[in-house]
Parts: C-alpha cells; structure tokens; sequence
C-alpha cells in the first residue's frame, strides 16, 4: 500500500488527485489530506440548494462538486480527511462502509476516543458525528473517503451550509443535518491537528503495513493539474452538473413592493424565467424574463446580464442590487 500526505489546501487539487490515482493507478493507496475552507458537495446534489450563497461569497469559501455521491461537507484546516482507494473482487458488488472505515475507529480507539462506526457511513463519538464517509467504483477499484472533525469550526459549518431548501423544487441528494463534534474536545493529551495526522498515519500504517511515505511523480503532478484545471475549477463541474430544479423566491423590497421569481434550470443554465408580484413596471417584463434564457443561474452572469438593462423600468424604485437578491 502507498501512503500518501498530500500538503496542498487547495480543495481542487485534492479532488483531482483523488480521481486521478483511482482511475490512473493500481497501487492500493492511503492518504490523508487538508482543504482550506470550502464545500465539498456530492455528486448527485444540487449546489446551490446545499450553500448559503451569501456566507460562502462574504467569506471566500471555495465550493468543489466530489465523484462520490452522498450528502455536502464543510472543510477547513481543523478537518482532516482520509482516502482508501483498493483493488476489489469483480464479483463483489456490496457497498460496505464498515469494513473500509474500521482501521479509521481502531486508530481513533488507539488514542483513547470512544468511536463507534454508526448508521449507513458515520463515525461518532457519544452519538455526535466527528465523520461522514463515501465512496464510488472505477472498474475493479474503489474510493471511499471521509472526514475527520478535529478542531472544525462549527459555527462557520452551520453558516456556510444554511440554505433555504425550500426555495428549490428537485430531484437532487439532499444532505442530513447531524449532531457534530471535534475529536479534539475527546483526547485525553491535547495536540495538534498536524500531530494527530501523523497518529492517524502511524496507526494504518501499523495496521495494514508499510512504513514510509510515496511521493507523487512529476508525471502524476502534470496529469493532477490538467484535471483540476479541465474539471475540478470549471463552473460546469461544480454547478451545471446539477440535476434539473425550479428555483423560486419572494422578496418584499424597500419601496418597490413584492417581486416573485420562478426559474426552470437545467444543467445550471436558466431555461424558462418568470416575475410576479405588486411592483409597478415601465417597459414590457417579459423582455427582461427573455433576456434570462440560455443564462448561467450564477451571480456574476445573472448580474452582467441584468446590467443591460434599466432596472427601474421594469421594477420602479428596485435596485440592482436587491433584484440580485431575488435570483439567490
């Protein structure tokens, strides 16, 4: 087995590297790696229905669609996270989260943490969840990852995954909110989180043999880096590969009266676009619901194609600013 310590915070590198030694190579593989603050949403989600826009954009955190399926995740530093990628039998076709994540619980049982594997993919301590795990096939090989929450900080978990799901009308995976907990809070010698890395390490190491660290080829780094920026740092990746929604929202603005929106999106993009409410208009809505089409349901395009227009004539005393606030 390669272990494997990736020091790179960027969410799209880390990603990248994941699908890129699950598709490319045929070592079986550990790794444990860090992202800056970011969310890590499943593949089968709808991005937006999963963020709070407004705090993810005021606070810079990066948003990553994953290839495996399951609910969205809040990283930072004080989380560290874990990646098995193994040969399978072609004829064993289970999903068995247990058995993948059970040298993770031995090695948090080493250091003294009460963990118990729980529910469908959950590590907990005390019933509090300090891990969600998932997982996806390529040929004979599987990945399956998770989280370790050591000395997250919660209160941007709540904020930056807050959304407002009920504006959203799909199909898509929809995350389960649970009760969380830092490892750290359960140790009984305090450390850091880059000491509790090299525990973890150590730990499988002992478990399934080996004692040294691979370090990526330059060939490995190249084909990383072609993905990332191809895949995982394209808005089409991230959101238009969510699944079909309607989107609606209503909005009493300062003096302009109510204002309703209801969108059709389809793989990100705005198919259909209508306004409602007691608002005074000008000019003739309808333009302005057909400019909408063929569009990105993404802020800046949504704003540059809204900048076009005189806004007040089709919403007397509305600004911009606050019709953006209808579209998120």
């Amino acid at each position: 087995m390669l272990y494997i310590w990736l020091s790179t915070q960027e969410p799209q590198r880390n990603l990248a590297t994941e699908e890129y030694l699950l598709k490319n190579r045929e070592d079986e593989i550990f790794m444990l790696w860090q992202n800056a603050a970011s969310i890590i949403i499943g593949k089968y989600q709808n991005t937006l229905s999963e963020i709070n826009v407004d705090y993810v954009n005021e606070n810079g955190i990066q948003v990553v669609r994953r290839i495996t399926g399951g609910g969205a995740v809040f990283h930072d530093v004080g989380n560290l996270n874990f990646s098995f990628i193994k040969n399978r039998d072609p004829n064993d076709k289970t999903i068995d989260f247990k058995k993948y994540v059970q040298p993770i619980v031995t090695a948090l049982e080493q250091l003294g943490i009460d963990a118990r594997f729980e529910g469908r993919n959950d590590i907990v301590i005390d019933g509090k969840k300090i891990s969600g795990n998932a997982m996806t096939f390529h040929n004979d090989r599987v990945l399956m990852h998770g989280t370790l929450l050591f000395s997250t900080v919660i209160s941007d978990l709540s904020k930056a995954l807050k959304a407002d799901k009920e504006k959203f009308n799909d199909k898509s995976v929809k995350s389960v909110v649970s009760r969380v907990t830092n490892i750290s809070e359960h140790l009984t010698t305090p450390m850091t989180v880059l000491e509790f890395k090299d525990k973890i390490m150590s730990c499988i190491m002992q478990q399934e043999g080996g004692d040294a660290l691979y370090e990526l080829t330059a060939h490995d780094l190249q084909a990383i880096q072609q993905l990332e920026q191809e895949k995982y740092r394209t808005w089409e990746w991230n959101f238009g590969r969510s699944p079909c929604y309607n989107f609606s929202k209503k909005l009493r603005t300062q003096r302009g009266g109510s204002i309703e929106l209801i969108l059709n999106v389809v793989n990100g993009v705005i198919e259909d676009a209508h306004f409602y409410g007691d608002f005074f208009a000008q000019g003739d809505i309808s333009h302005l619901e057909h400019a909408l089409i063929g569009i990105k349901h993404d802020r800046e395009t949504v704003k540059t194609t809204l900048e076009r227009y005189e806004v007040g004539n089709f919403f007397n005393n509305v600004s911009l600013d606050e019709l953006l606030d209808v579209f998120f």
